[in-house]
């Protein structure tokens, strides 16, 4: 697997996907139509063809790379984002991405320690914070920060 920088977090769009769908009915209607313009048909109809495969493309590769941060997660119970990212070679951000996915679809079941980053699993309740603790919010993923040593998101990993 070929991995390029942020490619998790910035390589699927749906916009991407539209533009794909214009040129294909640009290009489908063009060539049913069989009018003058039959070889633009051909032309729009590749380039929309090209990009959709690509978009396909990306979303396999961000399962594998999903399973990749899952599977380093798994044999290091301790590893924190940056252990992560420099044993994969993958970038921080895209790390930070994929755990926020993993999360979401209840495959990583973890928290993180907000002072050292490192991986706490199967966490089976959340804490709720209580009014005399700090409230403020990762800039990252948006959970509040309880805890006024915190140094790193006890959710996402990330640094505050």
């Amino acid at each position: 697997m070929k991995y390029e920088k942020n490619q998790y977090s910035e390589s699927f769009s749906v916009c991407t996907l539209i533009i794909a769908g214009a040129f294909l009915y640009w290009g489908i209607s063009s060539l049913i139509q069989w009018d003058g313009w039959l070889w633009w048909g051909f032309i729009s109809t590749g380039i929309g063809t090209a990009i959709l495969v690509s978009q396909i493309l990306a979303i396999t590769n961000r399962s594998k790379l999903r399973s990749v941060v899952l599977a380093d997660f798994q044999e290091n119970p301790e590893a924190t984002v940056e252990l992560v990212s420099k044993s994969t070679g993958i970038t921080a951000k895209d790390i930070q991405a994929i755990i926020l996915d993993l999360k979401a679809s209840g495959q990583l079941r973890a928290k993180f320690n907000s002072k050292t980053g490192q991986v706490k699993h199967l966490l089976t309740e959340e804490k709720e914070p209580t009014p005399g603790e700090r409230a403020s919010y990762c800039s990252n993923c948006g959970t509040p920060i309880t805890k006024e040593s915190a140094q790193y998101c006890a959710y996402c990993g990330g640094k505050i």
